[in-house]
């Protein structure tokens, strides 16, 4: 990123905002950057865009590999530029541990959404940021919204104990189902779906319809024990590849959205999440900081042999490390 003025973060802020797509890269690609130079320019971009952001509609999805997550997300966009709105695919891939690049590459798996003129994709690996999602998704879902879009997808890596840092991003958390019972059904983590908004089992269709169909029928069930204040958490069935259902999960976001505007849910929602995202960016930041220290570096290779060679406790070496870092014993 050149500090020439055609490239400066408020003229980078000006093409975004016309809705330029070369822009729109290029400011995802800076924020994304771990150079320090490219984080103030970052910031003064985002401090330049935020006055334009917060009016979409902001949806997780998360699901097990293989739920078909791709295929609903390109029916689904398909159908809601088709009602007139913008949609911006955040794809979340698996980070190659040799390159850091992502490994699956999304636009690949998409392909007639990424052919839509009112449609963004922007796959972004996932690194080493629990949760599924990329460290920097928060901020360019703000530049997508800057940019003219409405509708905001989050597709994360694949459901995990860590992959619910979606849930606190998002105005509504999506979780894809495969049809199942029995076992199968039992092997859902509980903890996931208390988090998600909206239940959709995918591939309801050809020898799996009746399936899908009991597999509602269960989580439905399931789900009379679980509240999410005055939202009672639909389960909806749906066919990717025929499209079909795709129209009854948009109005179903929708009637959500409605729902939390009315009780003001929504505010206290977006409110929380910035505070997670304060806290989360200062934790984040820390353990850059705390690596990058002189001292650390200079000990942490030994400390980390002892504590796996069972000399030491790992109580005992994070103690040392952190009165490196601090200049001071540690309480």
């Amino acid at each position: 990123m050149t500090t020439s003025s055609a490239h400066t973060p408020a003229a980078l802020a000006e093409a975004v905002r016309r809705g330029d797509r070369r822009a729109l890269a290029r400011a995802i690609t800076l924020i994304e950057s771990t150079r320090r130079d490219h984080r103030a320019q970052a910031d003064q971009l985002l401090e330049a865009l935020l006055p334009h952001t917060g009016n979409s509609v902001r949806v997780g999805i998360s699901g097990v590999p293989g739920v078909g997550k791709s295929t609903f997300i390109e029916a689904f966009g398909l159908h809601v530029i088709g009602l007139g709105h913008n949609v911006a695919v955040l794809a979340i891939d698996p980070t190659s541990q040799r390159t850091g690049g992502s490994i699956l590459g999304d636009k690949t798996r998409m392909v007639d959404l990424s052919r839509e003129a009112n449609a963004f994709i922007r796959p972004s690996p996932a690194g080493s940021t629990l949760g599924g999602v990329a460290r920097r998704t928060r901020e360019a879902m703000l530049i997508c919204e800057a940019a003219g879009f409405d509708v905001i997808v989050v597709e994360t890596v694949g459901v995990g104990q860590s992959e619910t840092a979606v849930a606190d991003m998002v105005d509504l958390f999506m979780l894809l189902l495969l049809p199942a019972g029995g076992d199968e059904l039992q092997g859902i983590k509980k903890g996931i779906v208390e988090l998600a908004d909206l239940l959709v089992v995918n591939k309801a269709d050809g020898d799996l319809a009746a399936t899908a169909r009991h597999t509602v029928a269960d989580y439905r069930h399931a789900l009379m024990l679980l509240r999410h204040g005055d939202w009672r958490v639909p389960v909806l069935s749906c066919s990717a590849v025929n499209k079909a259902g795709i129209d009854q999960v948009w109005t179903t976001i929708g009637e959500h959205k409605a729902a939390m505007e009315a009780s003001g849910a929504r505010v206290t929602r977006r409110s929380e999440q910035a505070r997670a995202w304060l806290w989360n960016e200062i934790r984040e930041t820390l353990v850059e900081a705390f690596q990058a220290h002189p001292a650390v570096r200079a000990d942490l290779a030994t400390l980390e042999a002892r504590v796996t060679g069972g000399a030491i406790t790992p109580t005992a070496a994070a103690r040392a490390l952190l009165e490196k870092f601090l200049g001071r014993p540690v309480e």
